[in-house]
C-alpha cells in the first residue's frame, strides 16, 4: 500500500513538473513570446488581417462557418488554416457569403491608397465611359461595337477627339465580336496605352473613321457634377442635373448647382443618374437634403444596420442636413469648412433617370426620398443594391469594444498595401423599407442603346431620348409618343462589365463622425 502511494505521488509530481515546464516554454508559434506552447508559425500577416477584419465587420459574418468567433480559439489550428492560403485574395474570396447569389459586391483591394483615390474621383484613366450594352453592327454579323456615353472633360479621350456616341469597334487591333467583348475591352481599364478603332453612324450606316486612335492614360480628377441646366417649357422652370458619382470631395460643386436652381425658382427637378453607380452615403444624404428642402433636420433620411456583432454601430442614421462638410480633393480629409446646403423647398416630386448602371447610393436617394415625396423613375430597372461597405485596412482594434477597428487608414500596418471592401451594412429608409434587391422598375422603359443607330444627342438636350421621355411624362404626353425612336438596324446583346466598384455605396474613412445615433 505504501509503495502504491509513493508510486502515485511520483506520477503526480512528474505531471506537475511537465505542466510547469510547458507553461514556462516561451513557445514559437505566436511570435509574441507569451509561452503558450504553440508550434505553428504564421506565414502571412495579411491573411491574419483578412480573417480578423472580416470576422469583425462582414455583414454576413454569422452565416459563414469559417468566420465563426471560435475559429481562432486554438492558435495552432487557426494558423494552420491561414497557412493553407498562399494568396490572401483566395482567402478573402472563400470568406464571401454565397458570391453571385447573396453577395455580389464585396471585393479585395491590392492597393488601398489607389482605391481611395478612385473613390475621391482621382484615377489613372483615359476618361471614357462606356454604354451598358454591346451592340451588334448588323443582324447577319457577329461583329459588335460598344458606344461611348460621355468623355471626362480634360481627359486624354477628349484631347483625342472622342465624343459621346462614338462607336468602338476594335481595341489594340482586336475587332470586337459578340463572343470576345469583355476580354477585348480590358485594356481600356488596365493598360497605360491603347489603340482604338472608332466608327460613327453616318446616314444610317456604320462607318469606320480612318486610322485607329492612339491614346495614353493619365491621372485625372473627374467632377461628378457632369452637366446641369434650367429648362423652360410651357412656362415652367425645370432643373436638370446629370450626376455621375457620389463623391464626398465635390460637395461644394454639387451644392452650388442647387444654389443656381434655387435662385432660378425651379418648380420641377430631373436627376439624371443613368451612369451613376453610387458612392458615399454621406453625400447621398446631402443630396437628399438639397432636394427635399421641406424635411426637418430631425427627420430620418436613411439608417444603417451592421452585423449582430457591431451592436454599437447599429442604429446609425442620416438625417436631412442643413450644412455639408467639405473634404479635400487630394487627401479626402475634412478641411474644417462646411457650406450651408441650398435646399429646394417647393418640390413635390422628383424625376430620376435610371439604367442598369444606376445603383447603391443612387438607389438610396430613390428609397430614402419616397416616404417624403413622389419619386418617378424613367429609363430602366436599377441594379438593386441595398447594401454598402466600409474600406477596411490593417489597423486592429485597441480594445474589444473598439468600433473604429480596421478603419484607421492613417495608422494602418505599413508592411503592406492590402485593403478590403466587404459589405458591412444594409440601408433602410425612415419607414424601415429596404426590399429592392430586384431594383426599382421605371414608370416608362426607355433604353439609351436603342438610339445608337443614330447620333446620340448631347446630354441635356430636351430632345435626347431619356430626357424627352421624362419631359413628355411631366407634361402629360402619352407614353407611345414619348417612346418613339429612330429606325434601327442594330440590336442589343450582352452587357458590358465595368470596374468592380462601379456599383457601390460606402462610408469613407473620416465620415463616421458625421453619422448620428
Amino acid at each position: 500500500m505504501k509503495n502504491s502511494s509513493n508510486l502515485l505521488l511520483t506520477i503526480l509530481l512528474s505531471l506537475f513538473i511537465v505542466s510547469c515546464s510547458k507553461d514556462d516554454d516561451p513557445g514559437t508559434g505566436n511570435g509574441e513570446g507569451q509561452g503558450n506552447g504553440n508550434e505553428v508559425e504564421l506565414n502571412s500577416e495579411i491573411n491574419d488581417f483578412v480573417w480578423k477584419a472580416m470576422n469583425f465587420w462582414y455583414y454576413w459574418q454569422s452565416d459563414v462557418t469559417a468566420l465563426a468567433d471560435s475559429k481562432d480559439d486554438d492558435q495552432d489550428d487557426y494558423y494552420t488554416y491561414l497557412n493553407g492560403y498562399s494568396d490572401s485574395e483566395d482567402l478573402f474570396d472563400d470568406l464571401v457569403y454565397q458570391p453571385g447569389v447573396v453577395d455580389d459586391f464585396s471585393w479585395y483591394i491590392p492597393d488601398v491608397e489607389e482605391q481611395l483615390n478612385e473613390f475621391r474621383g482621382i484615377s489613372y484613366t483615359y476618361g471614357i465611359n462606356l454604354g451598358y450594352y454591346l451592340v451588334r453592327v448588323s443582324s447577319d454579323s457577329d461583329d459588335a461595337v460598344v458606344y461611348v456615353t460621355y468623355v471626362v472633360p480634360g481627359s486624354p479621350a477628349e484631347a483625342a477627339g472622342i465624343t459621346r456616341g462614338d462607336l468602338i469597334y476594335s481595341v489594340d487591333g482586336t475587332v470586337l465580336t459578340v463572343n470576345n467583348v469583355n476580354s477585348a475591352i480590358g485594356p481600356l481599364y488596365y493598360n497605360p496605352t491603347v489603340s482604338l478603332g472608332i466608327a460613327k453612324i453616318e446616314d444610317g450606316n456604320y462607318t469606320p473613321q480612318g486610322d485607329d486612335i492612339e491614346i495614353s492614360a493619365a491621372e485625372i480628377t473627374e467632377n461628378p457634377v457632369f452637366y446641369h441646366s434650367v429648362i423652360e417649357k410651357e412656362g415652367k422652370k425645370i432643373g436638370y442635373l446629370m450626376y455621375n458619382g457620389f463623391r464626398s470631395t465635390f460637395h461644394k460643386e454639387l451644392n452650388d448647382v442647387f444654389g443656381e436652381f434655387k435662385s432660378a425658382g425651379v418648380e420641377e427637378l430631373v436627376l439624371d443618374l443613368r451612369y451613376n453607380g453610387g458612392g458615399s452615403v454621406l453625400t447621398s444624404a446631402y443630396l437628399a437634403s438639397m432636394i427635399s428642402g421641406k424635411m426637418s433636420t430631425e427627420s430620418v433620411f436613411a439608417s444603417l444596420k451592421y452585423n449582430s456583432k457591431r451592436n454599437e454601430a447599429n442604429g446609425y442614421t442620416f438625417p436631412f442636413y442643413n450644412n455639408a462638410a467639405v473634404f479635400d480633393k487630394t487627401t479626402g480629409l475634412y478641411t474644417g469648412e462646411s457650406v450651408t446646403i441650398n435646399r429646394l423647398s417647393n418640390l413635390t416630386r422628383l424625376y430620376v433617370i435610371t439604367t442598369r448602371r444606376t445603383a447603391s447610393a443612387s438607389e438610396m436617394i430613390i428609397n430614402g426620398l419616397r416616404p417624403s415625396m413622389e419619386v418617378i423613375t424613367i429609363g430602366e430597372t436599377t441594379v438593386g443594391k441595398n447594401e454598402g461597405s466600409n474600406t477596411l485596412v490593417d489597423s486592429p482594434p485597441t480594445s474589444a469594444s473598439d468600433e473604429e477597428a480596421y478603419l484607421d487608414v492613417d495608422n494602418r500596418n505599413p508592411a503592406h498595401e492590402v485593403g478590403l471592401q466587404p459589405i458591412t451594412f444594409r440601408i433602410y429608409n425612415s419607414l424601415g423599407q429596404s426590399e429592392y434587391t430586384d431594383g426599382f422598375e421605371p414608370k416608362e422603359t426607355v433604353v439609351e442603346a436603342d438610339y445608337v443607330s443614330g447620333p446620340l444627342l448631347p446630354i441635356g438636350d430636351p430632345e435626347e431620348g431619356l430626357l424627352k421621355a421624362v419631359l413628355d411624362d411631366m407634361f402629360g404626353i402619352s407614353a407611345k409618343s414619348a417612346l418613339q425612336r429612330p429606325g434601327t438596324t442594330t440590336s442589343k446583346l450582352s452587357t458590358i462589365k465595368g470596374k468592380k466598384f462601379d456599383s457601390e455605396m460606402f462610408v469613407l474613412p473620416g465620415e463616421m463622425e458625421y453619422l448620428e445615433k
